[in-house]
C-alpha cells in the first residue's frame, strides 16, 4: 500500500495499543486532514475570507471625543469599523488581536478576492491551508470618501503620538551605506499632508497569502500606482505602512485639489465581531507615543513621564477617520517643525514578531500534533505543544526550512527558498512524551533495504502477501525474511503494524549487531578525563580550587543508563601547564601518585592500570587527589601552557584503554610554550571590513586539523572551557571541540564571586547530559533529492557520512538538499536519518528518524508551506560558514540578495498584480526581513568596536550546532515587562517588541536571548517596586551591574526570580544575570540586544531594513 494514500479503514491509532500501555492516539488518518484545519500563522490582522461586501453590522464604535472634526475628515460607510477606533500603536506589537483574523478553511481562494466571490478551490493541503493574505492600503492622510457618512473621530489619547519617539528606531543610514538616505523632500509639505476635499483614496484588490505594504514614491508628484524602480540616486521614504499587512504611500507632492487618484476597486474591511475581547490601552512610558493594548496587558499605566524625548505639541484631533484597511504613520501635523522633514512609517504597521508568536500560541498552542499526516508545518518553536508520533518525527527532531518541495530544480532555483533540515537526533523530550522504543530484532540485526540500505520504516510498502516489501526511498523490492514475516489485512498494511514501532512510528531505536561495531567487536563503556590548567592564571583566580571542590560532589552523577544504580563510565585526571602530570588514582593505593611527563613533543601515557577508575571504588583516593592539587600548585610562577599536547594525552589513553570519551579541558591563556600547536597573537582589529578579515576567522596551524580527525577516528570529544583575561586565539582552540562535536565554553576575566555560579552550572549540566559517543550519522532521502551539504560540529571524510566523536541532546546537523531529478507529488519526498552510536552504557544503537514531504508544481504551495525560524538557522549557518572563505561585505550582500530574490519571486508569481510601491510579503515568511536583518547585525556580520575577535569566533561556532528555538531567541532576544501583570498570575508576562521605543521609564524589564540576561530598570520606577526587588529604598541606590538579585519575602521578588529560574531552565547555557539602569553606562551593551533599533556598529533598523528590501525586490521585478 503507498503511505501517502489516505488511511485505511484499519483500527487507527485510536486505539489503545497492546504493546505500549497508554499510548493512546487520535484518529490516524481519521483526523481533520482534508478538512484542512487551523492555519500554522493566523493572519496578520487580515479581512475575513470572501471579503463581506455588506458592511458589517453591531460594529463597536470609538468613543466620542471633544470637538468635531474637521470639515476635511474621512468618511466612511456607516457601519464599518474604521482606524480611529485603534490609536497608531493599537496593535502595540501588531494586531490587537487574533479574534479578528479567522482560520481559513482549506479550501479558501486562492486569488484575489473580488466581489461577489467566486469561489476558486485551491489546493487542498491536509495540514497547511493557505492563510488570508492581508492587504492594507494607506491613503493620503485624511482623504474623502465620496458619498460616505462621517463618523466620530478617535479619542485624543490614542492620536500619533510624539514622532520622536521612532527616531531612535528608523535613524537614517549614512550615505555610503547600502541602504539609501530618505530625502527631506519626501515628506509633503504640512498643508497637503492633510489631503484635499475629493480626492480619492489609491486603492487596491488583494493578493493571496500576502503580507503587503507600500513605501511612498520618491522623487517627483507620483502616483503609488506607478511601476518601476526610483530613479537613480532617490532613496526610499519611510514605508507609511498600515495595518498588518498591505501598505500604500501618499505621493511625494500633493495633488491639487480635486485630483482623483484612481484604481481597481479595494476589498471591503475586516469584520470586526461585537463580542471580540479587547484589550484596554496601556501607556508605554517615556520612549514612544500612546502604544496600543499588548494581548494579556490591563489598564493603561499612569503618569509614566516623558523622558528622552522631545516634548511634541499638544495632539490635535486625528482629522478624520481612515478606512479600517489603513493605518497611517503619525501625521505631518502632529511633528514640531524640526521634525517635520520626513513622512514616517509606524512601527506598529510592520510584522510584529511577538504577535505571531502569540498568534501561533494562541491558534495551535492548546491541541497535540499529531504527525500522522505528510507535510505538515508543526507550530512555532516559541509555542509550547505535544506531539503525537504517528509515522513522522517530531518537529523536536527534525524541522525543514518547507514542508512542500517544489517537484523540479527549475522551480526550486526560480524560488530561491533553500531546502533544508534542521536535525537533532538525540533531542530530550519533555517528561509527558514518551522516548523512543528500542527494538531488538536479535542477531539478524535491522531489516534494511539491500539497494540503498535504508532501515525498515513506516513508508515502506508490503507486496506479495506481505513476502516481500518495496522500498520508498528507491523502489527496489527485498524480500521479507521467514522470522519477520507476517499477513497483511485487506487494505494492504501488515496486522503486526502498531505492534511494531518500526512500523507505526516516526522516530525509534535498533540495538546494533556486533556488525555494526568497530573491529568487529562490542565496545566498552566511555571515560570521562578532567584536564585542568594548573598555570599562575588559573590558581590566581581562585579556578582551580573552585573546579577541584565540584568534582568531589559532580562525580556522583556522571550519566548512566536507564535504572543503573551507577554509571559505566570510568575518570581519569591530568594537570598541566608546560608539562603534564598524571595521576595514578587506582583505588588500592592509600594516595595517588603523580607522574610527569616533560617531552610534550613526543606525547606518551606513562600508565594504563589506574589511570581510568570506576568512580566509586576509587571514591577516597579521587577525594584525596581533588584536595591536594590547589596546594601542590599554589605556590607556582609558571604562566607559560602548553594545548595541543593535552589533548594528544588525552586521546592516548583512550586509545590504550580502547574505549571511547571525552576530555574537559579547563585552559586559561593562549599557548605559547614550546610545544607542538604553539601559537603567537596574531589579533589584529585593523582587518576589520577588509578583504583579509577572513582571516581571524581561521585557525592559525594546521596542527589542530590533524589532531581533531585523530580524535574523531577514537571517538574522542573536547569539551573546551575557557577562562581568558586578554586574546586567547578561540578561532584555532576551538577547532578540535568542533571537529569532535564538543562544546566550548567561554568565561572572559573569570571571577570566582562573579562567575561561579554560571561556570559551576555549566559544568554540571556538560557532565551530566547524556551523549553518544564514536557516533556516524547518514541521511537518505527518496529519489529525486539527495543531501548535499551539512553544517555543524562534527567531521565528515567523505561526502555522505557525518562522523560525530560526540554529539549530545543540544547539539544539531543541518542539512542543504538538492533536486537530481523530478519529484512527484503523489510519492513526495522522504528523509531518513539514522545515527550509529555508542550510549553511555557502552551498548552500540542505531535511532532512526522518519519524515516525509509534500511536493508541489505551483509555486503557492511552497511559499504557503515554508517556516521561518529553521529558514533562518539555515541562513546563519551558512553566512557564519562562509565568512572563514570570503569577505564579510561579501557574506552580507549574499544573504540580502537571497532574502530578496525568494520575496521577489512570490510577489511575481504568487501575488496578485499590484502596484510596485506595494511591498508584498508572503504569510509564513512576514517576518523574514525582521530575522534577517538580526542575522546581518550579528557579531560575527557586523561587529561594534566593544566585540573582540575571540568573541565572533565564540558565537560563530557556538551557533553553527543551535538548534531552532536557540537560534530564534539568540537572534531576536525576549524582551518582557515585569510590572504590568498581575503579581498573581503564574505565567509568564507577554512579550514586547525588542525596540528603545517600547521602553517605559516607570516600568521594569527583563530580557534574555539564550546567553545574556538583563533586567533594565527605568528612572521612574515606583519607590515601593525598587524596595520589593532590589532592597533598597530609591533607583539611585541599585547597583549597576547587579549580577544577582536579593532574596526578598514578596510576591514580586519572588515572581522575578522565579521568572528567572524558568527561563534559564529553559536554556542550554546558564545565563548570567546583569542589572542596568537607564541611562547608565552599561545601558549601551543592552540596547546592542534591542535588534528592531538601528545599531551603533552601522546595522540598519527593522524599518530602514524593510525599506531597503523592497528596494531591492522593485530593482528585482523591473
Amino acid at each position: 500500500m503507498n503511505v501517502n494514500q489516505s488511511a485505511p479503514p484499519v483500527p487507527p491509532f485510536g486505539q489503545n495499543q497492546p504493546i505500549y500501555p497508554g499510548y493512546h492516539q487520535s484518529n490516524y488518518g481519521g483526523q481533520p486532514g482534508p478538512a484542512a484545519p487551523a492555519t500554522p500563522y493566523g493572519a496578520y490582522n487580515g479581512p475575513v475570507p470572501g471579503y463581506q461586501q455588506a458592511p458589517p453590522q453591531g460594529v463597536p464604535r470609538a468613543p466620542p471625543c471633544s470637538g468635531a472634526p474637521p470639515a476635511s475628515a474621512a468618511q466612511v460607510p456607516c457601519g464599518q469599523t474604521t482606524y480611529g477606533q485603534f490609536g497608531q500603536g493599537d496593535i502595540q506589537n501588531g494586531p490587537s488581536s487574533t479574534a479578528q483574523m479567522p482560520r481559513v478553511p482549506g479550501s479558501q481562494q486562492f486569488g484575489p478576492p473580488l466581489a461577489p466571490v467566486v469561489s476558486q478551490p485551491a489546493v487542498l493541503q491536509p495540514y497547511g491551508p493557505p492563510p488570508t493574505s492581508t492587504q492594507v492600503t494607506a491613503q493620503l492622510a485624511a482623504m474623502q470618501i465620496s458619498g460616505a457618512v462621517a463618523q466620530a473621530p478617535p479619542p485624543s489619547g490614542l492620536g500619533y503620538g510624539p514622532p520622536t519617539s521612532l527616531a531612535s528606531a528608523s535613524g537614517n543610514f549614512p550615505n555610503s551605506g547600502p541602504y539609501s538616505t530618505y530625502p527631506q523632500s519626501q515628506a509633503p509639505p504640512l498643508s497637503q499632508a492633510q489631503g484635499h476635499p475629493g480626492v480619492q483614496p489609491p486603492l487596491r484588490s488583494a493578493p493571496p497569502l500576502a503580507s503587503s505594504f507600500t513605501s511612498p514614491a520618491s522623487g517627483g508628484p507620483r502616483m503609488p500606482s506607478m511601476p518601476g524602480p526610483l530613479p537613480p540616486g532617490q532613496g526610499f521614504g519611510s514605508l507609511p505602512v498600515s495595518q498588518a499587512n498591505r501598505v500604500s504611500s501618499p505621493p511625494a507632492h500633493a495633488l491639487p485639489p480635486g485630483t482623483q487618484m484612481t484604481g481597481p476597486p479595494a476589498p471591503p474591511p475586516p469584520m470586526h465581531s461585537p463580542q471580540q475581547p479587547g484589550y484596554q490601552l496601556q501607556q508605554n512610558g517615556s520612549f514612544g507615543p500612546a502604544r496600543g493594548p499588548q494581548p494579556n496587558y490591563e489598564s493603561p499605566y499612569p503618569g509614566a513621564p516623558t523622558f528622552g524625548t522631545q516634548p511634541g505639541p499638544p495632539q490635535p484631533l486625528p482629522p478624520k477617520r481612515l478606512d479600517p484597511d489603513a493605518i497611517p504613520s503619525p501625521q505631518l501635523t502632529e511633528l514640531p517643525p524640526q521634525q517635520k522633514t520626513r513622512h514616517r512609517i509606524d512601527p506598529d504597521a510592520i510584522p510584529s514578531p511577538i504577535q505571531v508568536i502569540e498568534d501561533d500560541r494562541n491558534n495551535r498552542g492548546s491541541e497535540p500534533f499529531v504527525t500522522g499526516v505528510r507535510g505538515q508545518v508543526p507550530p512555532l518553536v516559541t509555542t509550547n505543544f505535544l506531539v503525537k508520533d504517528q509515522g513522522n518525527a517530531s518537529p523536536r527532531y527534525i524541522r525543514c526550512t518547507s514542508y512542500n518541495i517544489p517537484c523540479t530544480s527549475d522551480m526550486a532555483k526560480q524560488a530561491q527558498v533553500p531546502l533544508a533540515a534542521v536535525i537533532k537526533p538525540l533531542a530530550r523530550l519533555p517528561p509527558e512524551e514518551a522516548s523512543p522504543y528500542v527494538v531488538d530484532h536479535g542477531e539478524s540485526g535491522p531489516l534494511r533495504c539491500n539497494r540503498c540500505k535504508a532501515y525498515m520504516c513506516p513508508l515502506m510498502t508490503f507486496i506479495e502477501g506481505g513476502r516481500r516489501f518495496q522500498c520508498s526511498f528507491c523502489s527496489c523490492i527485498n524480500d521479507v525474511p521467514p522470522q519477520y514475516f507476517q499477513h497483511l489485512d485487506h487494505t494492504g498494511k501488515r496486522v503486526d503494524a502498531y505492534d511494531r514501532p518500526e512500523l507505526s512510528l516516526g522516530s525509534y531505536e535498533f540495538l546494533a549487531t556486533v556488525d555494526y561495531c568497530k573491529n568487529n567487536k562490542f565496545p566498552s563503556p566511555p571515560a570521562f578525563i578532567f584536564m585542568i590548567d594548573v598555570s599562575y592564571n588559573a590558581i590566581r583566580t581562585g579556578l582551580v580550587r573552585l573546579l577541584c571542590e565540584e568534582l568531589k560532589s559532580l562525580l556522583d552523577y556522571l550519566p548512566r543508563e536507564g535504572g543503573a544504580e551507577e554509571s559505566a563510565i570510568r575518570v581519569g585526571f591530568v594537570t598541566y601547564n608546560k608539562v603534564l602530570h598524571f595521576y595514578n588514582v587506582k583505588s588500592s593505593l592509600a594516595q595517588p601518585q603523580m607522574m610527569v611527563v616533560s617531552d610534550v613533543a613526543d606525547m606518551f601515557v606513562p600508565l594504563l592500570d589506574g589511570f581510568l577508575v570506576n568512580v566509586s571504588e576509587s571514591r577516597a583516593v579521587i577525594t584525596s587527589l581533588l584536595d591536594q592539587i590547589p596546594e601542590m600548585f599554589a605556590d607556582t610562577r609558571e604562566t607559560e601552557t602548553v594545548f595541543a599536547p593535552v589533548i594528544q594525552a588525552g586521546m592516548e589513553a583512550l586509545k590504550a584503554a580502547e574505549c571511547a570519551g571525552k576530555l574537559f579541558l579547563f585552559h586559561t591563556s593562549l599557548p605559547i610554550a614550546e610545544a607542538p600547536g604553539k601559537l603567537k597573537n596574531r589579533d589584529d582589529r585593523k582587518l576589520i571590513n577588509t578583504d583579509k578579515e577572513k582571516t581571524l576567522f581561521q585557525p592559525q596551524t594546521g596542527t589542530y586539523q590533524t589532531l581533531a580527525k585523530e580524535c574523531v577516528a577514537q571517538g574522542c570529544c573536547v569539551d573546551l572551557f575557557l577562562f581568558p583575561n586578554q586574546y586567547v586565539d578561540v578561532a584555532t582552540l576551538s577547532v578540535v571541540p568542533q571537529l569532535t562535536g564538543g562544546s566550548v565554553y567561554k568565561y572572559a576575566c573569570f571571577q570566582v564571586e562573579n562567575d561561579q555560579e554560571r561556570f559551576l552550572s555549566d559544568l554540571r549540566r556538560d557532565v551530566q547530559k547524556v551523549v553518544g559517543f564514536d557516533a556516524v550519522m547518514r541521511v537518505r532521502t527518496s529519489t529525486g533529492i539527495r543531501a548535499v551539504d551539512f553544517f555543524g560540529a562534527f567531521y565528515m571524510s567523505n561526502t555522505t557520512d557525518v562522523e560525530l566523536a560526540g554529539l549530545d541532546g543540544d547539539k544539531t546537523v543541518t542539512v542543504e538538499f538538492k533536486h537530481d531529478d523530478r519529484l512527484n507529488e503523489e510519492s513526495g519526498a522522504l528523509l531518513q536519518c539514522a545515527l550509529l552510536y555508542t550510549s553511555c552504557a557502552g551498548q552500540r544503537r542505531l535511532r532512526i528518524h522518519n519524515l516525509a514531504l509534500n511536493c508541489c508544481t505551483q509555486l503557492a504551495d511552497l511559499y504557503r508551506n515554508c517556516e521561518t525560524d529553521t529558514l533562518i538557522n539555515y541562513m546563519a549557518k551558512f553566512a557564519y560558514r562562509a565568512v572563514v572563505s570570503s569577505p564579510v561585505k561579501t557574506v552580507r550582500d549574499t544573504l540580502i540578495t537571497q532574502c530578496a530574490q525568494i520575496l521577489a519571486c512570490y510577489r511575481k508569481n504568487c501575488a496578485s498584480p499590484s502596484s510596485a510601491g506595494q511591498l508584498i510579503l508572503p504569510e509564513c515568511m512576514k517576518l523574514l526581513p525582521v530575522y534577517l536583518n538580526c542575522v546581518l547585525k550579528s557579531d560575527v556580520l557586523q561587529p561594534g568596536a566593544e566585540v573582540t575577535t575571540d568573541d565572533r569566533a565564540y558565537v560563530r561556532q557556538l551557533v553553527s550546532s543551535m538548534d531552532v528555538a536557540e537560534t530564534n531567541v539568540f537572534f531576536y532576544p525576549r524582551l518582557l515587562p515585569l510590572t504590568k501583570s498581575p503579581l498573581d498570575s503564574t505565567t509568564e508576562p507577554p512579550a514586547v517588541r525588542a525596540s528603545e521605543e517600547r521602553l517605559s521609564s516607570g516600568d521594569i524589564y527583563l530580557l534574555e536571548n539564550g546567553l545574556n540576561l538583563f533586567v533594565w530598570v527605568g528612572a521612574s520606577v515606583q519607590q515601593g517596586v525598587v524596595q520589593s526587588l532590589f532592597n533598597v529604598s530609591s533607583f539611585s541606590q541599585i547597583t549597576s551591574g547587579l549580577s544577582v538579585l536579593p532574596v526578598l519575602d514578596n510576591p514580586l521578588s519572588k515572581k522575578v526570580r522565579g521568572l528567572i529560574d524558568t527561563l534559564r531552565a529553559q536554556r542550554t547555557r546558564y545565563m548570567k544575570l546583569i542589572v542596568v539602569k537607564q541611562e547608565d553606562k552599561l545601558e549601551m551593551l543592552f540596547k546592542h540586544f534591542l535588534v528592531e533599533d538601528k545599531s551603533l556598529s552601522g546595522g540598519a533598523s527593522y524599518v530602514d531594513f524593510l525599506c531597503h528590501m523592497h528596494k531591492e525586490i522593485r530593482q528585482l521585478l523591473s
